[in-house]
């Protein structure tokens, strides 16, 4: 049998907007997959492109498109500025996930910004992205897209669980992955800690000073997107109708607005992982640093939870979404219809070539 070997530049934009994630990766098949992560870095955004990353779901169409012209040009130079500081000379693609406009599945509607001809002209490589657009044309939620980069590189655990800017989780059923969203962390924890001008809670220091309001955990609980079967996935605009302005409503202190919202987290998660078959759960992304979440989540839940190398919980997404490329490379599936409730698996991404 012959082994494949690719050398892809991941690249990753999350919704809590922590930064861009960019990792060089060279990925092997021999019968399974293989991973080493060579370098990797998360450039961070400037006060400008937060603000303007923020308030994404508010923009006109007209807006979003040239906002995605200046994003993606943006893109091309923080990921050649990449390239030309690590050396790195082997480049088989550039695999970008962009970053998360709109997302409106069941309107059909899912908007990726970073994602334009222009990256592929700057870096004058090819390009492979937008893996979400194809998987709701559909009929599929374009998310979670992690999951099949679970089944193929982190196997041996029993399930993973993302907290980014939402908790996320797959694991196998009946020989089917299944994946779906579970509840919004850093996306709304990040986003009240800004009003105390820190970009996030270190630790959860500040949610373990505050007191837990009964009335409004038990409000956020009665969520009717936690009584929903997956496949579900979750958005800002979500966030921005249904959690926010419930939260404000109460008119609490942060610590206590913290404390209950990381309550709120920990009992969703730990309703999830006790339905599941298995206890292994590798957890990945930012909220991992939270470390009052991570107790409050041992607390709830009967599951062991590992947690891997820094880099991988950094990386993690970036990973697979290089892994994506990939499969849309070799013409495999890198979308789940079982995940993402879409009428087929298919291999979803644009590909990009450089204008000569």
């Amino acid at each position: 049998m012959i082994i494949s070997t690719y050398n892809v530049i991941a690249v990753m934009s999350g919704t809590s907007l922590d930064g861009i994630d960019i990792a060089y990766v060279t990925y092997v098949y021999d019968n399974n997959w293989s991973f080493k992560i060579h370098q990797s870095n998360t450039i961070n955004y400037s006060n400008d492109w937060k603000s303007i990353l923020s308030n994404l779901v508010n923009k006109s169409m007209e807006e979003l498109k040239s906002i995605d012209n200046d994003y993606s040009t943006y893109l091309g130079h923080v990921i050649l500025k990449f390239i030309n500081e690590h050396n790195i000379k082997i480049i088989d693609f550039i695999a970008s996930h962009g970053h998360t406009a709109l997302h409106q599945p069941d309107a059909g509607l899912t908007y990726q910004i970073g994602n334009q001809q222009v990256i592929a002209n700057i870096l004058n490589e090819k390009v492979i992205c937008d893996f979400r657009v194809q998987d709701v044309q559909k009929g599929g939620q374009g998310a979670p897209l992690v999951p099949i980069g679970d089944r193929l590189l982190f196997h041996e655990y029993d399930s993973c669980l993302n907290l980014g800017g939402f908790a996320n989780i797959s694991f196998e059923s009946n020989f089917e992955r299944i994946a779906f969203d579970i509840c919004p962390v850093n996306i709304v924890l990040n986003h009240f800690v800004s009003n105390l001008g820190l970009e996030y809670d270190d630790k959860g220091q500040l949610a373990s000073k505050g007191s837990i309001n009964e009335e409004l955990l038990r409000q956020l609980n009665i969520l009717e997107f936690y009584k929903e079967l997956p496949p579900k996935s979750l958005g800002l605009e979500w966030v921005d109708v249904n959690i926010f302005p419930l939260i404000k409503s109460f008119n609490l202190d942060i610590e206590d607005v913290l404390r209950t919202f990381i309550e709120h987290i920990a009992i969703q998660i730990s309703i999830t992982l006790n339905n599941i078959k298995g206890k292994q759960v590798l957890i990945t992304g930012g909220g991992v640093y939270n470390d009052f979440l991570i107790t409050r989540i041992k607390h709830f839940s009967n599951s062991h939870v590992v947690l891997p190398d820094n880099e991988i919980i950094e990386f993690k997404e970036a990973l697979i979404f290089g892994l994506l490329g990939v499969l849309r490379e070799r013409g495999e599936y890198n979308c789940l219809k079982s995940v993402t409730g879409a009428k087929e698996n298919h291999s979803s991404g644009k590909i990009l070539f450089p204008n000569t």
